[in-house]
């Protein structure tokens, strides 16, 4: 997409390598288009990896899903770890690179990038491949033999996904959500559920998913350089790029070691109930953990939407902008995904009973885990605005604590308290995390998040949506038809709440920011 650059503090107008309004004008609908795409893909991931873990849970149960699931906890950690933070640094650095000489330093960008995390993905498949204890460690309940084939597998196609990942970073960097949507939340995860599917029907197995799940990461990848070759054909560059491998790596770096304790904060509990527990518990908390995940979708779709906005308006000295730009965006963030954790929270074992027999053991962690993404959407993106100002040290120490504190009540709640002890250990990071980059959003960088539209928005959702699920849930108890005629009740009442205060809410506004403030990229 085209990428728009509004005039800087100095009324510098955007330039038409960088796609500005004098370019073609189209950036206002390319924009509105990326973020509508960005929400569809997102709801699209959440939907074909709900299913997916249905089809794995029904066909292998709670104890051979859990095996599944271990692995591919261990593999989406390593791919993020050995990314090197390369692709969120490319996001910056492509965007950067257009606005200062129209794409002529991207090439040396990807050198500098690509290089080192396919090494380093080498060298830690190479680690899996030689390291046949690591899968007794991590599937103790499988047969050593089909363990270690199991840790081999996810091996060898490691290297490929990481190296993906970062290709992906660079289309993003160039303006367009369609690569990454694309491959990340429609395309893999569609083709995952067309090749388990038969394979349940057929010859469900540990081995026969765990591929399912792999191969289309092969797919993704070939999208991946088709779409990065397109877009450095289209931006050829036309000017003389600036060097910019240490601050690219001065970036990166402490983003590498973020992102690791980022995503190993939605997988350790996997893995430490897998070690420390039963496969069962691993399976039935894998099932908590994309309820977790299909509620946060909304906020994933605004970050790809907002996040780049707002670099470029602290780049370009619009601090008041790009504050305001926060502020809108919390606040819907707020309004849609909080009703959807109080529902979860109000009717846990209706809803993991989706998943088959067995899972509604896991209906305290869930209410835990709404609990806590209830503060995690109610701060909004404030990681981002932390990352988007440049301050990715400031995200390392967060997220390092936070890790800290999930990691050690981990250890010490899961052996005693298996699913419900993870899902603790989960939720004090996700409060941990998100509030303190709250604060140090509000207080060092002046992004603050209340004002009259949030609070509207805050008493709209607990009086459109608590209290008519909670009240059906005292009557009903939870079962499903207190479920559907609360869902039923919370709905009308919240959409005739939200037509009512839409202008406090700032219904219209938010989309009409994203159209002005410009880019379509996504972080």
């Amino acid at each position: 997409m085209t990428a728009i650059r509004p005039a800087g503090a100095g009324g510098r107008p955007s330039s038409p390598a960088a796609g500005g309004a004098g370019a073609d004008g189209g950036g206002v609908g390319s924009t509105a288009r990326g973020s509508m795409f960005g929400l569809a893909g997102s709801a699209a991931n959440a939907l074909f990896g709900f299913v997916l873990v249905a089809v794995i849970t029904h066909g292998l149960g709670a104890r051979g899903a859990g095996a599944v699931f271990t692995g591919v906890a261990a593999f989406t950690i390593l791919s993020n770890a050995l990314k090197l933070g390369a692709d969120t640094a490319l996001v910056r650095f492509v965007s950067r690179d257009l606005e200062l000489s129209g794409g002529a330093g991207v090439p040396a960008l990807l050198r500098i990038s690509a290089l080192p995390t396919l090494l380093a993905s080498v060298a830690g498949a190479a680690v899996l491949l030689c390291s046949p204890g690591l899968a007794g460690l991590l599937l103790p309940e499988l047969d050593p033999g089909q363990a270690a084939a199991l840790i081999r597998l996810f091996a060898v196609f490691l290297p490929v996904t990481t190296v993906a990942l970062v290709l992906l970073g660079a289309t993003r960097g160039y303006g367009s959500v369609v690569p990454f949507v694309g491959v990340e939340q429609i395309g893999k995860p569609a083709l995952r559920v067309l090749l388990a599917v038969p394979l349940v029907l057929v010859a469900p197995s540990v081995t026969g998913l765990s591929v399912a799940w792999l191969a289309p990461g092969v797919l993704g990848a070939v999208a991946a350089g088709v779409s990065l070759r397109r877009s450095c054909r289209t931006h050829p560059g036309s000017g003389q790029p600036p060097s910019q491998a240490r601050e690219f790596w001065a970036f990166a770096g402490p983003r590498a070691v973020s992102s690791v304790f980022d995503i190993t904060a939605v997988w350790i509990g996997v893995i430490l109930l897998s070690a420390l527990g039963t496969g069962t518990d691993a399976g039935i908390y894998t099932a908590i953990g994309r309820l977790v995940t299909a509620g946060s979708l909304l906020q994933l779709a605004i970050r790809l939407a907002v996040a780049p906005q707002i670099s470029r308006l602290l780049a370009g000295g619009d601090r008041h902008g790009a504050r305001h730009l926060h502020r809108l965006s919390t606040r819907w963030i707020a309004l849609f995904s909080w009703p959807v954790f109080l529902v979860l929270a109000a009717f846990p074992r209706t809803v993991l009973s989706l998943f088959g027999p067995g899972f509604d053991g896991g209906a305290a962690g869930l209410v835990v885990l709404a609990a806590a993404c209830l503060v995690n959407v109610g701060v909004g993106n404030a990681q981002t605005v932390i990352l988007m100002a440049g301050r990715s040290v400031w995200n390392l120490v967060v997220a390092g604590t936070a890790f800290v504190v999930q990691l050690g009540s981990g250890i010490w709640l899961v052996p005693r308290y298996g699913v419900l002890g993870a899902a603790v250990s989960w939720g004090l990071a996700i409060v941990v995390d998100n509030g303190a980059s709250a604060l140090l959003a509000r207080y060092r960088l002046g992004f603050r998040t209340v004002d009259r539209g949030y609070r509207c928005a805050a008493v709209l959702g607990v009086g459109t949506v608590a209290l008519p699920v909670f009240a059906l849930r005292m009557l009903f108890g939870d079962t499903l038809a207190g479920a559907l005629l609360g869902i039923v009740l919370a709905m009308g009442a919240f959409c005739a709440a939200v037509w009512r205060y839409r202008l406090p809410l700032g219904v219209g506004e938010f989309f009409g920011a994203l159209r002005k403030r410009g880019s379509g990229n996504s972080p």
